[in-house]
């Protein structure tokens, strides 16, 4: 059976008590209220190890550690690694965020958020929690596809949401000089692949498999935090099929997947 808002239960991880308050009765006026409060990350830890909750809503700043080290934390323990996490922050720099978006965050929520932006959180949510069926099982079973991905949390979290959909066969790779080897002796179907990576990023694979590789034509799928307007041109135009910015909604990524592989 699907969840709904309504069965929802959310660990709010936030060390304010008025911000929390605002929090709580906004999730109870979309529906949800079943909500855990806890003002620290060892508190939320604990929590969660004992009551797993749905959805974990955290703060950036709290007072022991940071969101980000609480979410890597919750990627580290194999009991808490596939929950959802929503980060909320004003925080803007890219370096302090980086950490959130790799780790296959649903969302990230500006200070201050409106109901809406928080209905969409617990929306891309629900669409990690109820996979949709996108294709037929004898569409995906005999798929290969290829995950390059320097972030081993980032590639768990891209691994779940293919078996989700049903594809079987997935090969990782952690960064665009090895997955150069996979490809040499590997046909496969789909690749997807982040930007920023050590030894070859994602254009330098984009542009070698277009001009170099014996599957030049399979369909590549950037997944990135990436934002410089000047480098996402230059993958477009080495050949990629589609980029999706992290965080990323399951329904769009499965959505472009569609389009890649039966368009």
């Amino acid at each position: 059976m699907n969840l709904s808002l309504h069965d929802l239960h959310v660990l709010l991880v936030e060390p304010s008590h008025m911000q929390a308050q605002l929090i709580e009765r906004m999730l109870a006026q979309l529906g949800v209220t079943r909500v855990a409060r806890r003002d620290t990350g060892g508190a939320a830890l604990a929590y969660m190890r004992e009551v797993r909750p749905s959805v974990v809503i955290s703060s950036l700043y709290l007072p022991d550690l940071p969101g980000t080290e609480l979410v890597q934390q919750m990627r580290a323990d194999a009991e808490l690694e596939s929950l959802p996490f929503v980060l909320i922050s004003s925080e803007t720099r890219p370096q302090m965020l980086e950490p959130v978006r790799q780790s296959g965050a649903c969302s990230i929520l500006p200070k201050p958020f409106s109901a809406s932006q928080l209905a969409l959180a617990l929306q891309n949510t629900l669409e990690l929690l109820n996979p949709e069926a996108v294709f037929a099982v004898e569409e995906v079973e005999h798929l290969r596809v290829l995950v390059v991905e320097d972030s081993l949390a980032s590639r768990r979290h891209i691994r779940r949401l293919l078996e989700d959909m049903g594809v079987r066969h997935i090969i990782e790779a952690e960064h665009g000089r090895a997955a150069v080897q996979r490809l040499a002796d590997t046909m496969v179907d789909l690749v997807l692949t982040d930007y920023n990576m050590p030894e070859m990023d994602g254009r330098a694979l984009v542009e070698y498999i277009r001009t170099q590789s014996w599957q030049a034509s399979v369909p590549i799928l950037m997944l990135t935090s990436e934002h410089d307007e000047e480098r996402l041109a230059a993958v477009e135009k080495a050949g990629v099929s589609a980029i999706c910015d992290k965080p990323f909604e399951a329904r769009s990524i499965r959505q472009i997947i569609a389009q890649a592989l039966f368009a």
